[in-house]
């Protein structure tokens, strides 16, 4: 970690009691371990954990407030997300952020989540209901972690009657690989704006029992939120470029 960086790392201390005083609304109520991994990955988005650091668990702990246990819950946590990995007798890795990562993960979602709705068929009226609310509760959002917790719970509500559970299963396991990158999505309000515009056009075509063009609209919502992400990746790789050549010079 480099002293810049060590000294950014102050402002993470209090995040923890932040974001367990802090939430947007009561029905996201995270434990220690999961408000740590929450830390974790705003803290490798904002480059304070960089691409290949080795995290030293006793000095973090001690940084965070927060014991061994939570933060390694936390941290493989992390690691089934693919943000760090671990080697044994060696501890755990800071995994690098990637346009190919991204891509393939985002190209994986555009596929599997409209096979997934095609096959759940047109949702009931209770359905609709629900992710009418929870489309409502995500425009209202601030907090960027909360978000994307609203907006991965109306996609699972999407695809809920899917009966092929493999394919469910894949998409979680998708939904979870993404969490680090849709942080930096959901830190602009423009994401969030088009994302609620996006979820209602699918509202839309399944209230007028449309099946087809939901899928389409699905598929769409995928793409959509790809090109920010990618313009934000390439910055970072620009900006971390520009740090290794100032400290190498």
């Amino acid at each position: 970690m480099t002293p810049r960086n060590k000294t950014k790392l102050a402002r993470y201390v209090v995040v923890e009691t932040v974001y367990s005083m802090q939430r947007d609304t009561p029905d996201i109520r995270p434990n220690l371990s999961g408000t740590t991994a929450i830390t974790l990955r705003a803290m490798i988005i904002d480059g304070v954990l960089r691409p290949g650091d080795r995290i030293n668990e006793v000095h973090l702990g001690a940084k965070l407030g927060v014991s061994r246990t939570p933060l390694r819950e936390a941290l493989m946590h992390l690691e089934a997300e693919g943000a760090v990995t671990s080697k044994p007798r060696f501890g755990f890795y800071v995994c690098p952020l990637s346009i190919e990562e991204f891509e393939q993960i985002y190209a994986m979602r555009a596929l599997l989540d409209p096979e997934a709705l095609r096959l759940s068929g047109l949702p009931t009226k209770k359905q609709l209901t629900r992710l009418r609310a929870l489309n409502d509760s995500l425009r209202k959002g601030t907090d960027p972690s909360t978000l994307i917790d609203r907006d991965n719970a109306w996609h699972r509500e999407l695809v809920s009657a899917c009966p092929n559970r493999l394919l469910i299963g894949l998409i979680g396991q998708f939904i979870e690989k993404a969490h680090r990158y849709e942080l930096a999505l959901m830190r602009e309000r423009s994401s969030i704006d088009r994302t609620v515009r996006d979820h209602e056009d699918i509202l839309s075509a399944l209230g007028s029992g449309d099946l087809g063009s939901a899928c389409m609209a699905l598929r769409q919502n995928m793409e959509s939120g790809k090109a920010p992400i990618v313009s934000w990746l390439q910055g970072r790789a620009q900006q971390s470029g520009r740090e290794t050549r100032e400290t190498e010079g």
